[in-house]
Protein backbone atom coordinates (compact mmCIF):
# COMPACT_ATOMS: atom_id res chain seq x y z
CA UNK A 1 0.00 0.00 0.00
CA UNK A 2 1.34 3.47 -0.75
CA UNK A 3 2.21 6.25 1.35
CA UNK A 4 -0.82 9.04 1.61
CA UNK A 5 0.71 12.03 0.19
CA UNK A 6 0.08 14.71 3.14
CA UNK A 7 -2.48 17.45 2.73
CA UNK A 8 -2.03 21.11 3.60
CA UNK A 9 -4.59 23.64 3.32
CA UNK A 10 -3.80 27.11 2.72
CA UNK A 11 -6.17 29.41 4.18
CA UNK A 12 -4.85 32.73 3.87
CA UNK A 13 -2.92 34.63 0.76
CA UNK A 14 0.22 33.27 -0.51
CA UNK A 15 1.94 33.25 -3.55
CA UNK A 16 1.72 31.10 -6.23
CA UNK A 17 5.35 30.29 -6.29
CA UNK A 18 4.07 28.83 -2.11
CA UNK A 19 1.86 26.29 -3.64
CA UNK A 20 3.87 24.96 -6.55
CA UNK A 21 6.73 24.61 -3.45
CA UNK A 22 4.43 22.23 -2.01
CA UNK A 23 3.41 20.42 -5.19
CA UNK A 24 7.43 20.12 -5.69
CA UNK A 25 8.07 18.69 -2.47
CA UNK A 26 5.05 15.91 -3.37
CA UNK A 27 2.85 17.68 -0.76
CA UNK A 28 -1.10 17.83 -1.56
CA UNK A 29 -2.20 21.79 -1.47
CA UNK A 30 -5.84 22.75 -1.49
CA UNK A 31 -5.30 27.04 -1.52
CA UNK A 32 -8.53 28.76 -0.35
CA UNK A 33 -6.57 32.26 0.61
CA UNK A 34 -10.31 33.42 1.76
CA UNK A 35 -11.13 30.78 4.23
CA UNK A 36 -9.29 32.40 6.65
CA UNK A 37 -11.91 34.69 7.40
CA UNK A 38 -14.79 32.37 8.04
CA UNK A 39 -14.06 30.55 11.24
CA UNK A 40 -17.02 28.19 10.88
CA UNK A 41 -16.07 26.47 7.11
CA UNK A 42 -12.74 26.26 8.63
CA UNK A 43 -13.00 24.59 11.40
CA UNK A 44 -15.64 22.14 9.61
CA UNK A 45 -13.06 20.50 7.34
CA UNK A 46 -10.04 21.33 9.27
CA UNK A 47 -9.64 17.62 10.24
CA UNK A 48 -9.03 16.42 6.85
CA UNK A 49 -5.77 18.12 6.63
CA UNK A 50 -2.16 17.25 8.12
CA UNK A 51 -1.22 20.90 7.77
CA UNK A 52 -2.10 24.58 7.47
CA UNK A 53 -0.40 27.75 6.15
CA UNK A 54 -1.17 30.78 7.26
CA UNK A 55 -0.67 35.00 7.23
CA UNK A 56 -2.80 36.64 9.85
CA UNK A 57 -6.39 36.38 8.84
CA UNK A 58 -6.53 32.89 10.39
CA UNK A 59 -7.11 32.24 14.06
CA UNK A 60 -6.00 28.95 15.42
CA UNK A 61 -8.03 28.92 18.39
CA UNK A 62 -8.34 26.30 20.51
CA UNK A 63 -11.81 25.38 19.46
CA UNK A 64 -10.37 24.91 15.85
CA UNK A 65 -7.11 22.65 17.14
CA UNK A 66 -9.80 20.52 19.26
CA UNK A 67 -10.99 19.67 15.58
CA UNK A 68 -8.11 19.32 13.94
CA UNK A 69 -7.71 15.75 14.23
CA UNK A 70 -5.03 15.11 11.67
CA UNK A 71 -3.12 18.22 11.95
CA UNK A 72 0.49 17.69 12.41
CA UNK A 73 2.33 21.26 11.34
CA UNK A 74 0.76 25.10 11.41
CA UNK A 75 3.00 27.32 9.61
CA UNK A 76 2.57 31.21 10.00
CA UNK A 77 4.29 33.30 7.16
CA UNK A 78 5.48 35.67 9.34
CA UNK A 79 7.22 35.85 12.83
CA UNK A 80 4.03 37.17 15.17
CA UNK A 81 2.00 34.18 16.35
CA UNK A 82 -0.78 35.87 18.12
CA UNK A 83 -3.14 34.46 16.33
CA UNK A 84 -2.28 31.03 17.48
CA UNK A 85 -2.92 29.34 20.20
CA UNK A 86 0.28 28.06 20.91
CA UNK A 87 -0.48 25.66 24.04
CA UNK A 88 -3.66 24.08 22.62
CA UNK A 89 -1.55 23.29 20.20
CA UNK A 90 1.28 22.56 22.22
CA UNK A 91 -0.87 19.78 23.98
CA UNK A 92 -2.24 18.02 20.65
CA UNK A 93 1.43 17.65 19.07
CA UNK A 94 1.01 20.05 16.67
CA UNK A 95 3.80 21.52 15.88
CA UNK A 96 4.04 25.58 15.39
CA UNK A 97 6.27 27.16 12.86
CA UNK A 98 7.17 30.82 11.77
CA UNK A 99 9.52 32.10 9.68
CA UNK A 100 11.55 34.61 11.82
CA UNK A 101 13.94 35.70 8.71
CA UNK A 102 11.93 36.29 5.98
CA UNK A 103 10.84 39.92 6.80
CA UNK A 104 14.28 40.77 9.31
CA UNK A 105 15.34 42.91 6.75
CA UNK A 106 12.21 44.90 5.86
CA UNK A 107 11.01 45.18 9.02
CA UNK A 108 14.22 46.67 10.20
CA UNK A 109 14.39 48.79 7.15
CA UNK A 110 10.96 50.31 8.38
CA UNK A 111 11.92 50.82 11.98
CA UNK A 112 15.10 52.99 10.31
CA UNK A 113 12.80 54.75 8.17
CA UNK A 114 10.44 55.58 11.22
CA UNK A 115 13.46 56.97 13.00
CA UNK A 116 14.50 59.42 9.95
CA UNK A 117 10.77 60.65 9.89
CA UNK A 118 10.60 61.26 13.33
CA UNK A 119 13.64 63.17 13.55
CA UNK A 120 13.17 65.50 10.77
CA UNK A 121 9.10 65.52 11.09
CA UNK A 122 8.84 64.19 7.49
CA UNK A 123 4.82 63.22 7.23
CA UNK A 124 3.67 66.33 8.86
CA UNK A 125 5.92 68.46 6.58
CA UNK A 126 4.65 67.11 3.69
CA UNK A 127 0.76 67.24 4.84
CA UNK A 128 1.69 70.96 5.08
CA UNK A 129 3.52 71.84 2.10
CA UNK A 130 1.00 70.08 0.36
CA UNK A 131 -1.88 71.88 1.37
CA UNK A 132 0.31 74.82 0.47
CA UNK A 133 1.68 76.16 3.77
CA UNK A 134 5.00 77.04 3.59
CA UNK A 135 6.18 76.23 7.05
CA UNK A 136 9.98 75.98 6.90
CA UNK A 137 10.80 77.08 10.46
CA UNK A 138 8.02 74.97 12.37
CA UNK A 139 9.98 71.51 11.47
CA UNK A 140 13.15 71.76 12.74
CA UNK A 141 14.26 68.69 12.85
CA UNK A 142 17.36 66.64 14.68
CA UNK A 143 19.87 64.93 12.79
CA UNK A 144 20.75 61.30 13.87
CA UNK A 145 24.71 60.87 13.34
CA UNK A 146 25.99 60.89 16.32
CA UNK A 147 23.19 60.88 18.67
CA UNK A 148 23.02 57.32 20.64
CA UNK A 149 20.41 54.83 19.59
CA UNK A 150 18.84 52.30 22.41
CA UNK A 151 18.09 49.11 20.73
CA UNK A 152 15.63 46.74 23.39
CA UNK A 153 15.87 43.84 21.94
CA UNK A 154 19.46 42.39 19.62
CA UNK A 155 17.71 39.34 17.67
CA UNK A 156 17.27 38.76 14.27
CA UNK A 157 15.44 42.10 13.68
CA UNK A 158 17.40 44.50 16.49
CA UNK A 159 20.85 43.09 14.65
CA UNK A 160 19.99 44.33 11.61
CA UNK A 161 19.07 47.91 12.91
CA UNK A 162 21.91 47.88 14.96
CA UNK A 163 23.78 47.18 11.40
CA UNK A 164 22.33 49.97 9.71
CA UNK A 165 22.38 52.52 12.31
CA UNK A 166 26.09 52.18 12.87
CA UNK A 167 26.70 52.95 9.31
CA UNK A 168 24.77 56.07 10.24
CA UNK A 169 27.24 56.40 12.53
CA UNK A 170 25.37 56.40 15.31
CA UNK A 171 26.33 54.60 18.91
CA UNK A 172 24.18 52.05 19.95
CA UNK A 173 23.70 51.03 22.80
CA UNK A 174 21.56 47.35 23.55
CA UNK A 175 18.98 46.15 26.07
CA UNK A 176 18.64 41.99 26.05
CA UNK A 177 18.77 39.82 28.45
CA UNK A 178 19.96 36.92 25.90
CA UNK A 179 22.65 38.53 24.19
CA UNK A 180 26.36 37.58 25.32
CA UNK A 181 28.80 39.47 25.71
CA UNK A 182 30.75 38.14 22.70
CA UNK A 183 28.22 38.71 20.67
CA UNK A 184 27.55 42.23 21.35
CA UNK A 185 30.94 42.62 20.35
CA UNK A 186 30.67 41.12 17.32
CA UNK A 187 27.12 43.47 16.62
CA UNK A 188 29.51 46.65 17.76
CA UNK A 189 27.14 47.43 20.29
CA UNK A 190 27.42 48.24 23.95
CA UNK A 191 25.65 45.92 26.13
CA UNK A 192 23.91 47.04 29.18
CA UNK A 193 21.94 44.97 31.68
CA UNK A 194 19.68 47.33 33.18
CA UNK A 195 16.99 49.04 30.94
CA UNK A 196 16.56 52.12 32.98
CA UNK A 197 20.16 53.24 32.09
CA UNK A 198 19.21 52.53 28.33
CA UNK A 199 16.54 55.04 29.03
CA UNK A 200 18.49 57.70 30.43
CA UNK A 201 20.95 58.08 27.86
CA UNK A 202 19.48 57.23 24.55
CA UNK A 203 18.25 59.68 22.15
CA UNK A 204 16.57 57.40 19.89
CA UNK A 205 14.40 54.18 21.67
CA UNK A 206 13.73 51.19 19.50
CA UNK A 207 12.11 47.80 20.16
CA UNK A 208 12.59 44.77 18.80
CA UNK A 209 11.40 41.96 21.07
CA UNK A 210 8.05 40.03 21.22
CA UNK A 211 5.10 40.00 23.60
CA UNK A 212 5.39 37.79 26.09
CA UNK A 213 4.44 37.57 29.93
CA UNK A 214 7.82 39.16 30.90
CA UNK A 215 7.74 41.66 27.90
CA UNK A 216 3.98 43.26 27.92
CA UNK A 217 3.85 46.62 28.62
CA UNK A 218 7.48 46.82 29.38
CA UNK A 219 7.73 50.52 28.79
CA UNK A 220 5.22 50.82 31.46
CA UNK A 221 4.20 54.61 32.63
CA UNK A 222 7.07 54.61 35.22
CA UNK A 223 9.76 53.37 32.71
CA UNK A 224 8.79 56.17 30.35
CA UNK A 225 9.23 58.64 32.93
CA UNK A 226 12.74 57.60 33.21
CA UNK A 227 13.45 57.95 29.62
CA UNK A 228 15.88 61.00 28.90
CA UNK A 229 14.28 64.37 28.36
CA UNK A 230 13.55 65.42 24.26
CA UNK A 231 14.11 61.72 23.35
CA UNK A 232 12.45 59.63 20.63
CA UNK A 233 10.68 56.64 20.65
CA UNK A 234 10.01 53.93 17.85
CA UNK A 235 8.07 50.69 18.09
CA UNK A 236 7.83 48.42 14.94
CA UNK A 237 7.65 45.37 16.97
CA UNK A 238 4.75 44.03 18.79
CA UNK A 239 1.88 46.18 20.28
CA UNK A 240 1.32 46.26 24.05
CA UNK A 241 5.18 46.25 24.66
CA UNK A 242 4.12 50.20 25.37
CA UNK A 243 1.92 52.04 27.68
CA UNK A 244 0.43 54.08 25.00
CA UNK A 245 -1.12 56.44 27.34
CA UNK A 246 1.79 57.10 29.16
CA UNK A 247 3.34 57.49 25.73
CA UNK A 248 0.98 60.45 24.83
CA UNK A 249 1.15 62.42 28.54
CA UNK A 250 5.15 62.63 28.03
CA UNK A 251 4.65 63.63 24.20
CA UNK A 252 1.83 66.33 25.24
CA UNK A 253 4.10 67.30 28.46
CA UNK A 254 7.55 67.83 25.85
CA UNK A 255 9.34 65.40 27.86
CA UNK A 256 9.33 62.97 24.57
CA UNK A 257 10.29 64.86 21.73
CA UNK A 258 8.35 62.40 19.18
CA UNK A 259 7.46 58.80 18.89
CA UNK A 260 6.56 56.79 15.82
CA UNK A 261 4.77 53.37 16.01
CA UNK A 262 3.73 50.29 13.11
CA UNK A 263 2.24 48.19 16.08
CA UNK A 264 -0.73 49.20 18.92
CA UNK A 265 -1.95 47.24 21.54
CA UNK A 266 -5.55 46.90 19.61
CA UNK A 267 -5.15 46.34 16.12
CA UNK A 268 -7.33 47.46 13.32
CA UNK A 269 -6.53 50.56 15.76
CA UNK A 270 -9.43 52.92 15.26
CA UNK A 271 -8.95 55.00 18.30
CA UNK A 272 -5.77 55.39 20.20
CA UNK A 273 -4.58 58.20 22.54
CA UNK A 274 -1.18 59.02 19.97
CA UNK A 275 -3.77 59.82 17.17
CA UNK A 276 -4.14 63.19 16.41
CA UNK A 277 -0.63 64.68 18.59
CA UNK A 278 1.29 66.52 15.96
CA UNK A 279 5.06 64.68 17.28
CA UNK A 280 3.57 61.23 16.20
CA UNK A 281 3.93 59.00 13.59
CA UNK A 282 1.97 56.36 12.59
CA UNK A 283 1.39 53.12 10.14
CA UNK A 284 -0.96 50.65 9.87
CA UNK A 285 2.07 47.93 10.87
CA UNK A 286 3.88 47.76 8.02
CA UNK A 287 6.54 46.40 8.99
CA UNK A 288 6.64 43.32 6.84
CA UNK A 289 4.77 45.26 4.13
CA UNK A 290 6.95 44.45 1.17
CA UNK A 291 6.93 42.60 -2.06
CA UNK A 292 10.25 40.94 -1.16
CA UNK A 293 9.41 40.17 2.24
CA UNK A 294 5.75 38.64 1.69
CA UNK A 295 7.22 36.65 -1.35
CA UNK A 296 10.28 35.09 0.84
CA UNK A 297 8.02 34.23 4.28
CA UNK A 298 5.51 32.16 2.02
CA UNK A 299 7.87 30.42 0.28
CA UNK A 300 10.12 30.20 3.62
CA UNK A 301 6.80 28.28 5.48
CA UNK A 302 6.21 26.06 2.25
CA UNK A 303 9.95 24.56 2.87
CA UNK A 304 9.59 24.24 5.99
CA UNK A 305 6.32 22.44 6.40
CA UNK A 306 7.44 20.47 3.38
CA UNK A 307 10.62 19.15 4.99
CA UNK A 308 8.57 18.64 8.40
CA UNK A 309 5.44 16.37 6.14
CA UNK A 310 7.72 14.07 4.06
CA UNK A 311 10.92 14.15 6.25
CA UNK A 312 10.52 14.76 9.19
CA UNK A 313 12.90 17.77 9.51
CA UNK A 314 11.56 20.77 11.70
CA UNK A 315 12.83 24.63 11.84
CA UNK A 316 11.89 27.87 13.30
CA UNK A 317 9.53 25.84 15.89
CA UNK A 318 8.04 27.70 18.68
CA UNK A 319 7.39 24.61 20.76
CA UNK A 320 9.77 21.62 19.40
CA UNK A 321 13.32 20.88 19.15
CA UNK A 322 14.79 22.09 15.68
CA UNK A 323 15.89 18.79 13.24
CA UNK A 324 17.26 18.62 10.20
CA UNK A 325 16.63 17.06 6.87
CA UNK A 326 20.16 15.44 7.08
CA UNK A 327 19.49 14.28 10.85
CA UNK A 328 15.93 13.32 10.43
CA UNK A 329 17.10 9.26 9.27
CA UNK A 330 19.72 9.56 11.55
CA UNK A 331 18.07 10.03 14.61
CA UNK A 332 14.69 8.02 13.53
CA UNK A 333 16.08 4.46 15.10
CA UNK A 334 17.07 6.14 18.14
CA UNK A 335 14.04 7.97 18.95
CA UNK A 336 12.32 4.39 18.70
CA UNK A 337 14.75 3.24 20.96
CA UNK A 338 13.55 6.35 23.59
CA UNK A 339 10.13 5.78 22.98
CA UNK A 340 11.10 2.15 24.43
CA UNK A 341 12.86 3.14 27.12
CA UNK A 342 10.45 5.67 28.44
CA UNK A 343 7.36 3.21 27.96
CA UNK A 344 9.44 0.64 30.03
CA UNK A 345 10.03 3.23 32.84
CA UNK A 346 6.61 4.33 32.73
CA UNK A 347 4.90 1.26 33.45
CA UNK A 348 7.09 -0.21 35.59
CA UNK A 349 7.07 3.02 37.68
CA UNK A 350 4.14 3.55 40.19
CA UNK A 351 5.59 6.54 42.43
CA UNK A 352 5.83 10.15 41.32
CA UNK A 353 8.85 10.75 39.28
CA UNK A 354 10.96 14.12 41.03
CA UNK A 355 14.16 13.56 38.07
CA UNK A 356 15.13 11.47 35.48
CA UNK A 357 18.51 11.50 33.64
CA UNK A 358 19.59 10.32 30.66
CA UNK A 359 22.89 8.88 29.46
CA UNK A 360 23.73 9.10 25.93
CA UNK A 361 27.02 7.08 25.26
CA UNK A 362 29.10 7.09 21.96
CA UNK A 363 28.27 8.14 18.29
CA UNK A 364 24.65 8.54 19.80
CA UNK A 365 25.92 10.99 21.80
CA UNK A 366 26.83 13.20 19.01
CA UNK A 367 23.43 13.65 17.78
CA UNK A 368 21.15 16.38 18.27
CA UNK A 369 19.68 15.36 21.74
CA UNK A 370 16.66 17.47 21.98
CA UNK A 371 14.37 15.11 20.48
CA UNK A 372 15.89 12.36 21.68
CA UNK A 373 14.86 13.46 24.95
CA UNK A 374 11.22 15.19 24.23
CA UNK A 375 10.40 11.57 23.24
CA UNK A 376 11.87 9.95 26.01
CA UNK A 377 9.84 12.27 28.02
CA UNK A 378 6.75 11.87 26.27
CA UNK A 379 6.84 8.14 26.48
CA UNK A 380 7.64 7.72 30.33
CA UNK A 381 4.87 10.23 30.96
CA UNK A 382 2.28 8.87 28.73
CA UNK A 383 1.64 5.32 31.57
CA UNK A 384 1.35 8.67 34.14
CA UNK A 385 -0.71 10.91 32.48
CA UNK A 386 -2.83 8.82 29.61
CA UNK A 387 -2.34 9.02 25.83
CA UNK A 388 -4.00 11.89 25.27
CA UNK A 389 -2.29 13.86 27.42
CA UNK A 390 1.60 14.11 26.57
CA UNK A 391 3.23 13.86 23.13
CA UNK A 392 7.00 14.24 21.92
CA UNK A 393 5.57 18.32 21.35
CA UNK A 394 4.22 18.40 24.92
CA UNK A 395 6.32 16.91 26.81
CA UNK A 396 8.72 19.33 28.10
CA UNK A 397 6.05 21.66 29.80
CA UNK A 398 4.00 18.64 31.06
CA UNK A 399 7.28 17.53 33.22
CA UNK A 400 7.91 21.23 34.54
CA UNK A 401 4.32 21.55 35.25
CA UNK A 402 4.96 18.22 37.39
CA UNK A 403 8.35 19.56 38.90
CA UNK A 404 10.17 17.08 37.16
CA UNK A 405 14.26 17.73 36.68
CA UNK A 406 15.74 16.38 33.24
CA UNK A 407 19.32 16.19 32.28
CA UNK A 408 21.40 14.97 30.08
CA UNK A 409 24.97 13.41 30.18
CA UNK A 410 27.24 12.46 27.27
CA UNK A 411 29.71 9.89 27.40
CA UNK A 412 32.47 8.45 25.47
CA UNK A 413 31.90 4.67 23.98
CA UNK A 414 32.19 2.23 26.82
CA UNK A 415 30.58 -1.23 27.53
CA UNK A 416 30.09 -4.54 25.54
CA UNK A 417 27.49 -2.46 23.28
CA UNK A 418 29.78 0.78 23.00
CA UNK A 419 26.69 3.27 21.93
CA UNK A 420 24.03 3.19 23.87
CA UNK A 421 20.87 5.21 25.74
CA UNK A 422 20.21 4.82 29.60
CA UNK A 423 17.67 6.59 31.60
CA UNK A 424 17.88 7.03 35.53
CA UNK A 425 14.48 7.38 36.99
CA UNK A 426 14.28 9.19 40.29
CA UNK A 427 11.30 8.80 42.45
CA UNK A 428 10.80 9.42 46.35
CA UNK A 429 11.18 6.19 47.08
CA UNK A 430 13.97 4.84 44.67
CA UNK A 431 15.86 5.31 41.46
CA UNK A 432 15.90 2.66 38.92
CA UNK A 433 17.70 2.63 34.95
CA UNK A 434 16.36 1.10 31.83
CA UNK A 435 19.35 0.51 29.14
CA UNK A 436 18.89 0.07 25.22
CA UNK A 437 21.24 0.54 21.99
CA UNK A 438 20.48 0.02 18.00
CA UNK A 439 21.44 -3.60 16.63
CA UNK A 440 22.24 -3.61 13.15
CA UNK A 441 19.02 -4.54 11.88
CA UNK A 442 18.00 -0.83 12.75
CA UNK A 443 15.40 -1.92 16.01
CA UNK A 444 15.84 -1.31 19.48
CA UNK A 445 17.35 -3.63 22.10
CA UNK A 446 16.71 -3.29 25.78
CA UNK A 447 20.08 -4.47 26.88
CA UNK A 448 20.13 -3.53 30.47
CA UNK A 449 17.56 -3.34 33.62
CA UNK A 450 18.06 -1.62 37.27
CA UNK A 451 21.84 -2.88 36.33
CA UNK A 452 21.64 -6.48 35.01
CA UNK A 453 22.29 -7.36 31.86
CA UNK A 454 19.97 -8.93 29.67
CA UNK A 455 18.78 -8.86 25.64
CA UNK A 456 15.61 -8.43 24.14
CA UNK A 457 13.85 -7.19 21.64
CA UNK A 458 10.24 -4.81 22.64
CA UNK A 459 7.32 -6.76 21.39
CA UNK A 460 3.94 -5.09 21.70
CA UNK A 461 3.03 -7.06 24.36
CA UNK A 462 5.77 -8.38 27.13
CA UNK A 463 5.53 -9.59 30.87
CA UNK A 464 8.64 -8.05 33.43
CA UNK A 465 9.17 -10.11 36.46
CA UNK A 466 11.39 -9.35 39.16
CA UNK A 467 12.33 -12.24 41.29
CA UNK A 468 14.71 -14.31 43.94
CA UNK A 469 17.30 -16.17 41.80
CA UNK A 470 16.05 -19.50 42.96
CA UNK A 471 15.93 -23.00 41.06
CA UNK A 472 12.65 -24.15 39.48
CA UNK A 473 11.52 -20.20 38.57
CA UNK A 474 12.08 -20.47 34.80
CA UNK A 475 9.68 -23.80 34.95
CA UNK A 476 7.49 -22.36 37.01
CA UNK A 477 6.93 -19.56 35.71
CA UNK A 478 6.54 -21.14 32.19
CA UNK A 479 3.82 -23.57 33.67
CA UNK A 480 2.18 -20.60 35.12
CA UNK A 481 1.45 -18.79 31.63
CA UNK A 482 0.89 -22.56 29.89
CA UNK A 483 -2.24 -22.91 32.35
CA UNK A 484 -2.96 -19.51 31.61
CA UNK A 485 -3.08 -20.14 27.62
CA UNK A 486 -0.12 -17.67 27.09
CA UNK A 487 2.04 -18.60 24.37
CA UNK A 488 5.54 -17.13 25.04
CA UNK A 489 7.32 -15.77 21.87
CA UNK A 490 10.75 -14.66 23.44
CA UNK A 491 12.42 -15.16 26.80
CA UNK A 492 15.51 -12.82 28.39
CA UNK A 493 16.93 -13.68 31.97
CA UNK A 494 19.15 -11.89 34.00
CA UNK A 495 20.78 -11.70 37.73
CA UNK A 496 22.52 -9.36 39.91
CA UNK A 497 24.49 -12.07 41.39
CA UNK A 498 24.05 -15.60 41.91
CA UNK A 499 21.00 -16.38 44.17
CA UNK A 500 20.43 -12.68 44.68
CA UNK A 501 17.75 -10.78 42.34
CA UNK A 502 16.85 -11.77 39.03
CA UNK A 503 14.72 -10.33 36.28
CA UNK A 504 12.99 -12.04 33.37
CA UNK A 505 11.37 -10.41 30.18
CA UNK A 506 9.24 -12.26 28.49
CA UNK A 507 7.66 -11.43 25.23
CA UNK A 508 3.84 -12.91 24.70
CA UNK A 509 1.09 -13.00 22.03
CA UNK A 510 -1.26 -11.67 23.89
CA UNK A 511 -1.54 -9.44 26.84
CA UNK A 512 -2.01 -10.10 30.38
CA UNK A 513 -5.34 -9.41 32.11
CA UNK A 514 -4.98 -8.03 35.71
CA UNK A 515 -6.48 -11.82 37.08
CA UNK A 516 -3.64 -13.56 35.02
CA UNK A 517 -0.95 -10.98 36.59
CA UNK A 518 -2.33 -11.73 40.65
CA UNK A 519 -1.52 -15.28 39.62
CA UNK A 520 1.92 -15.02 38.68
CA UNK A 521 2.57 -12.39 41.39
CA UNK A 522 1.42 -15.47 43.80
CA UNK A 523 4.10 -17.24 42.55
CA UNK A 524 6.76 -17.85 45.58
CA UNK A 525 9.53 -16.27 43.66
CA UNK A 526 8.18 -13.21 42.64
CA UNK A 527 8.58 -9.71 44.12
CA UNK A 528 6.97 -7.72 41.16
CA UNK A 529 5.00 -8.80 38.07
CA UNK A 530 3.91 -6.08 34.61
CA UNK A 531 2.26 -6.13 32.18
CA UNK A 532 3.70 -4.16 29.33
CA UNK A 533 2.70 -2.74 25.91
CA UNK A 534 5.18 -1.52 23.37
Amino acid sequence: MEHEMPKVLISDKLSDAAVQIFKDNGVEVDFQPDLGKDPEKLAAIIGDYDGLAIRSATKVTADLIAKADNLKVVGRAGIGVDNVDIPAASAKGIVVMNTPFGNSITTAEHAIAMLFSVARQIPAADASTQAGKWEKSRFMGVEITGKTLGLIGAGNIGSVVASRALGLKMKVVAYDPFLSADRAKEMGVEKVDDLDELLGRADFITLHLPKTDKTANLLSAERIAKIKPGARLVNCARGGLVDEAAVAEALKEGRLAGAAFDVFAEEPAKENPLFGLPNVICTPHLGASTTEAQENVALQVAEQMSDYLVKGAISNALNAPSVTAEEAPLLKPWIALADVLGSFAGQVTESPIVEIEIEYVGKVGALNLKPLTSALTAALLKPLVGEGGVNMVSAPIVARERGMRIAETRKDEQGAYGTYMRLVVKTENQTRSVAGTIFSDGKPRLIQIKGIGLESEPLPFMLYTTNTDTPGYIGALGSALGALDVNIATFALGRAEKSGEAIALLGIDEPLSEDMLAQIRALPQVTQAKGLSF
